[in-house]
């Protein structure tokens, strides 16, 4: 609680200004008055010390307003002006100061006193011209950090917006491959597998849209929706397709990119398990691995001799989007490579770092 509202006083520019302005003055006294503890006639000093504290206080305020006026104007002219301000603000403090003075000690400013005042002056001048370069020092501060964050704000709208880009670009080619498989399956009158279909893509497409493609879900969660979507698949292939997961009870609460298993997977289905006869088998498995997730995703299709940048190049939107949207999450800290499986087929296999999805 106490931190909070800590942040929100610093947040809010002008609670800021007269926090630091009660404080600063406040520590002006507190010093001047340490360093007269042996004067005689101390209670009466220190309500002088006050004044003179309040006066600064008040004198300093107008200035705050005065330099946000010329804040725009050139570097040169700024720094004279502001000399000047400063040295204005310091003679009349010296005036209120050495009338406080006279008032309560009974002696002040008089013709033969002269150099005390101009002493009293330019002293205070250095006081007011410390004030004036602290403002500016703090302003431009604060002027930097709106402009870091203003940059760091826009890097991740632009973040989320290439990832969001990267997933919604799967969605029209996985809904033109399942709308055409249920008007298939309307046009051979088999209206209750259509009907299951479509049942089944309602379902996965509103877990698409119930998770952002910036989000990280657990695993599980992951694996939950991939079912969705290969109930939708085993509809077409049927008994053709084969699916074993293996994922070890860690891995289940790893946060992963979400949806990011679905390309890899329809990309199995496409090249390795529809150009089968006899159909085929995905192999998917997740494990820990010190600070690392594990996971791979591999087939029992016909392979493939091509390198690893032509399978990206040509094995459709899957394989390469999946990469870029971990390359966007992940940054280098992440690996994507392609393999042989063995006896046969190809192999998917990914590292990310291992993050602990938390137990509320």
């Amino acid at each position: 609680m106490v931190v909070t509202r800590w942040k929100a006083i610093l947040e809010d520019r002008n609670r800021f200004f007269w926090l630091l302005q009660v404080a600063g003055w406040s520590g002006y006294a507190l010093v001047h008055y340490i360093g007269s503890l042996m004067h005689e006639m101390r209670d009466i000093y220190a309500l002088v010390l006050i004044l003179g504290a309040y006066a600064g206080f008040l004198l300093t305020v107008p200035l705050r307003y005065f330099y946000r006026r010329i804040w725009d104007v050139k570097p040169w002219y700024l720094i004279v002006i502001v000399l000047a301000a400063s040295y204005v603000s310091a003679a009349l403090w010296a005036v209120i100061d050495n009338a406080t003075y006279w008032e309560i000690y009974k002696f002040g400013f008089r013709p033969e006193t002269n150099w005390f005042y101009f002493k009293n002056s330019i002293a205070k001048f250095y006081i007011m011209l410390s004030w004036s370069g602290l403002y500016f020092g703090i302003k431009y501060y604060q002027m930097l950090q709106d402009e870091k964050q203003k940059a760091l704000m826009a890097n991740s709208m632009a973040h989320q917006a290439q990832l969001k880009m990267l997933r919604y670009q799967l969605n029209p080619h996985f809904l033109f491959n399942t709308l055409n498989a249920i008007s298939t399956l309307i046009l051979i009158k088999e209206n209750d597998l259509a009907n299951q279909m479509m049942q089944k893509l309602s379902k996965f497409l509103r877990f698409s849209l119930d998770n952002e493609p910036i989000k990280k879900i657990p695993l599980q969660e992951e694996i939950d929706a991939l079912l969705l979507y290969l109930d939708i698949e085993k509809v077409r292939f049927d008994e053709r397709l084969q699916v074993d997961i293996e994922i070890s009870a860690e891995a289940q609460k790893a946060l992963v990119p979400s949806l990011f298993l679905q390309p890899l997977i329809e990309n199995s289905i496409k090249y390795a398990i529809a150009k089968l006869e006899q159909g085929g088998r995905i192999h998917i498995q997740a494990e820990r691995f010190a600070d690392d997730l594990l996971i791979s995703v591999s087939d029992n299709g016909p392979g493939t001799k091509k390198s690893t940048a032509e399978l990206l190049a040509s094995g459709g939107v899957g394989l390469s989007n999946t990469r870029d949207r971990l390359q966007a999450l992940y940054g280098k800290n992440y690996s994507f490579t392609l393999t042989d499986a063995q006896p046969q087929g190809l192999k998917v296999a990914i590292r990310i770092p291992f993050e602990q999805a938390e137990i509320s």
